[in-house]
């Protein structure tokens, strides 16, 4: 169970810090198709944010308390902070690669969770894997053809 509880710490500071750079990137995005880009970014940091107090709960459920600093989200996500503006095009495509890496935390986490016989948990993040296939598909779509 703790190495379950190791890891679930991991991937919601990593689902915090996602959520936080697809919001970053819809206030700072820039370009003749601004609302376009504007209006999908916005799609995803809702939808991960919807998510964010369940992740809590879930981990809370399992007897530990959450990281809820800065610092300790910090020190256990696996998505990088953006500090630059980036491009709108760069933008996408951090926010995509990022998004694979939601994906293995997550499945990871699930794989733990079942192990742990955590079956309500490891639904939980069944739903979480599936939400960020859709984002990496509507991520993917939104650069298709452009020169990356």
């Amino acid at each position: 169970m703790n190495d379950l509880v190791k890891a679930a710490k991991i991937a919601f500071a990593s689902t915090f810090s996602f959520y936080l750079k697809a919001h970053n990137f819809h206030w700072n995005v820039e370009g003749p198709d601004f609302y376009e880009y504007h209006k999908l970014l916005e799609k995803i940091y809702e939808e991960v944010y919807d998510s964010v107090d369940d992740f809590a709960e879930k981990i809370r459920s399992l007897g530990s308390y959450m990281p809820a600093s800065y610092t300790k989200l910090s020190m256990l996500t696996q998505i990088e902070d953006q500090i630059e503006v980036l491009p709108k095009e760069q933008m996408i495509l951090v926010l995509l690669e990022d998004n694979r890496k939601m994906l293995k935390v997550l499945k990871m986490v699930y794989d733990l969770a079942e192990q742990a016989g955590e079956h309500g948990f490891s639904n939980f993040l069944a739903e979480r894997m599936d939400a960020h296939r859709k984002h990496g598909w509507m991520l993917e779509s939104s650069i298709k053809g452009q020169a990356q």
